[in-house]
C-alpha cells in the first residue's frame, strides 16, 4: 500500500477529522471486531487508486477500541469508506491489500503497539492437503456440499445461533437475532455464497444441514468470510473441512487463492489456518510464503 497518500484535514489538523457513523445502528461484531464506537476521533486518509490522484479512495481511521481477541489489548482498524459506491469494484483489490469484510465495512486491523493479526491465504495451484486435512476429507465423504444464494432462512440462522452458544458463549455474538445474522454476514454489494454442507436424507427424509461456509466470490479468489455448523458433529472437523472445499471450489473456477482473513500469533482458536500449506502472508506491503518465526511479531 505505498500509495497511502498525507494523512490531512479541510482545517489542516490531522485531528480534526471525524470518523463518521459507519453503520446506522449498532452492530455487536461491527462494534467489537471494528470499533467500539463508530463515532469516535479517527482520520481521514487519501489513497490513490493505480497512482491517479483524481480518482482516490478515502480511509478512515478508527479510534481505539477493546481487543475482539485479547481481552487485555486494545486494538483499532482501518476502514475504507463504506459510502464510497465503487466500494463493490474495488473489494477483490482491497483482499490483496490485506482487508477483510465484515457486512458492509472492508476493515484491516492497525493497532499502535501490536502487529499479531496477519492476512493470510492459500495458493491454490501450490496447496497439497496433509495427511491429517485428508482424513478429514475421507471422514467427511458422505456429505453433499452445495453452492446457495447468501439470503436469510430460519434454517440457517437456527444453526448459527446454536454454533454461537456452544461455540462462542459470552463472546460478545451469542445474542445475535436475525437482523444481525444478515447485517454481519450478507453484504448488500459483496457477491456472496453460501457453501452448505448437509447429510444426505434417507428414506424420504430431508438433507440434514451440518454446516455453512460463508463466502465471497471475487475475480481475484475466494474469501472464507465466516464458518458455523453443528456442534454436535464437532468431531467431523467440518471448519478444516470447509477450506478444503473452498480451494476445490476456487480450483474448479480457476481462481488463484482463498482468503483466510487473519492468522493471529499466540491465539489458539486462529492457529488452524498455518497448518494449509503452503501459505502466503501480508506483511503491509507484499506477499509472501508464510514465516512461523517472523510473521505476527
Amino acid at each position: 500500500m505505498g500509495c497511502v497518500g498525507v494523512i490531512t484535514s479541510p482545517s489542516g489538523d490531522n485531528n480534526a477529522w471525524t470518523l463518521p457513523r459507519l453503520t446506522p445502528g449498532p452492530v455487536p461484531f461491527i462494534r467489537r471486531t471494528v470499533a467500539a464506537n463508530a463515532t469516535g476521533w479517527g482520520y481521514a486518509v487519501c489513497m490513490a487508486i493505480h497512482g491517479d490522484r483524481d480518482d482516490e479512495l478515502r480511509l478512515f481511521q478508527t479510534g481505539e477500541h477493546p481487543c475482539g481477541y485479547w481481552s487485555d489489548r486494545v486494538a483499532r482498524d482501518l476502514v475504507l469508506d463504506p459510502h464510497d459506491r465503487r466500494l463493490g469494484g474495488l473489494y477483490p483489490l482491497a483482499l490483496s491489500w490485506g482487508f477483510r469484510r465484515s457486512g458492509d465495512l472492508v476493515y484491516r486491523p492497525h493497532c499502535a503497539h501490536c502487529q499479531a493479526c496477519v492476512a493470510v491465504r492459500i495458493p491454490v495451484a501450490r496447496f497439497a492437503a496433509d495427511r491429517s486435512q485428508r482424513r478429514c476429507a475421507a471422514r467427511n465423504a458422505d456429505l453433499e456440499v452445495r453452492i446457495t444464494a447468501a439470503t436469510a432462512r430460519d434454517d440457517l440462522f437456527a444453526l448459527y445461533h446454536r454454533y454461537l452458544t456452544h461455540r462462542h458463549a459470552n463472546g460478545g455474538m451469542d445474542d445475535h437475532g436475525p437482523h444481525e445474522f444478515e447485517q454481519f454476514l450478507i453484504g448488500s454489494w459483496s457477491h456472496t455464497r453460501f457453501m452448505e454442507m448437509r447429510l444426505p436424507g434417507h428414506d424420504g427424509q430431508p438433507s440434514q444441514l451440518l454446516g455453512v461456509a460463508v463466502t465471497d466470490v471475487t475475480e481475484h479468489g475466494l474469501s472464507a468470510v465466516y464458518t458455523f455448523f453443528d456442534p454436535d458433529h464437532a468431531a467431523r472437523g467440518l471448519g478444516t473441512f470447509a477450506i478444503l472445499q473452498q480451494i476445490e471450489w476456487a480450483r474448479r473456477e480457476g481462481l488463484p487463492h482463498v482468503y483466510l482473513g487473519y492468522w493471529i500469533r499466540g491465539h489458539q482458536k486462529m492457529d488452524y489456518k498455518r497448518r494449509f500449506h503452503p501459505l502466503e502472508a501480508y506483511d503491509g506491503r507484499r506477499w509472501h510464503d508464510f514465516d512461523n518465526d517472523l510473521d505476527g511479531r
